[in-house]
């Protein structure tokens, strides 16, 4: 039996354990392989580098649960790592749903840890889950403290020195939405059009197309699209030397990156390997019948 025969035989196991293998090998030793960031990235990224620790706060809305934490998780720490490096107020939101309230707290503990020097309640401020979805979003247009009453941790809203003198939209820089759903569009219709407040979003990749129309329209600021939409967040961090942590979404393309490469050339190989079988057995074929 020839190679292209034992090939074609493969064992489907041997294909799952090169494809483990390729998606292991970057996130032991990250390859580093080039981005190259795209406009609504860019935009994103430009509107937030423009502010500063005098600037209004930038509120980053937790939109996602653990099913599509993979795609959004890192986007949601550049965001709060860019916030906090730049010295930008930020008001990290607990989102719409009780669902994502753990997935918030998770990435503003995973990221306010590597920033030491920033106070709660002087940096930036949790925000838990309460009940409503668009009513939470119109209230918010009216007063904060009124909307929440208290924080994540219980401390009354008027306590906390950084939401002094910020009492609803109009008091704030941006708001981020880091939806795996339709939520943005909430925040499009109860936020920005009512209130005129900046919207960007950072979205799964399957969910982006969606939001092109409002992206181009003007009423989104900025869009990450997918992993690929955060690695090239990061990417920007990078670029202007700050610390980006582990850089999970640049890790994570890596990784997808030479999973599609293996997938692409077992495809090739594989139709390649038929057509070869095929015109040996025609030619065998042809002898045989000349004998």
């Amino acid at each position: 039996m020839g190679f292209w025969q034992r090939f074609l035989q493969l064992d489907r196991k041997w294909i799952f354990i090169g494809i483990a293998i390729v998606v292991i090998i970057p996130l032991i030793k990250p390859l580093g392989l080039p981005i190259k960031p795209t406009k609504p990235v860019i935009d994103l990224f430009t509107y937030i580098d423009t502010l500063g620790p005098e600037s209004d706060p930038v509120m980053v809305v937790t939109g996602f649960d653990p099913s599509t934490m993979p795609e959004l998780m890192p986007m949601e720490q550049a965001l709060l790592r860019h916030c906090l490096t730049k010295g930008i107020p930020v008001i990290s939101f607990g989102g719409l749903y009780p669902a994502y309230i753990g997935m918030a707290k998770m990435a503003i503990d995973e990221v306010s840890a590597d920033f030491p020097d920033k106070k709660y309640g002087e940096d930036y401020v949790f925000l838990g889950f309460i009940p409503g979805v668009s009513a939470v979003i119109l209230s918010i247009g009216i007063d904060i403290a009124t909307t929440f009453g208290n924080d994540y941790y219980g401390t009354p809203i008027d306590s906390l020195p950084m939401l002094r003198g910020v009492k609803n939209y109009s008091d704030i820089s941006l708001v981020v939405d880091v939806s795996g759903s339709s939520t943005p569009e909430y925040w499009l219709m109860y936020a920005q059009e009512r209130y005129g407040v900046n919207i960007g979003v950072a979205c799964t990749a399957v969910s982006a197309p969606a939001f092109y129309a409002f992206l181009q329209s003007g009423q989104f600021v900025g869009m990450l699209g997918g992993l690929k939409g955060a690695a090239e967040y990061e990417e920007l961090m990078a670029r202007k030397g700050y610390p980006t942590g582990r850089r999970p979404a640049t890790i994570g393309m890596d990784s997808q990156s030479l999973a599609h490469l293996l997938i692409i050339l077992l495809i090739i190989l594989g139709n390649a390997g038929y057509f070869i079988v095929r015109r040996g057995e025609r030619r065998q074929g042809i002898i045989r019948r000349k004998k």
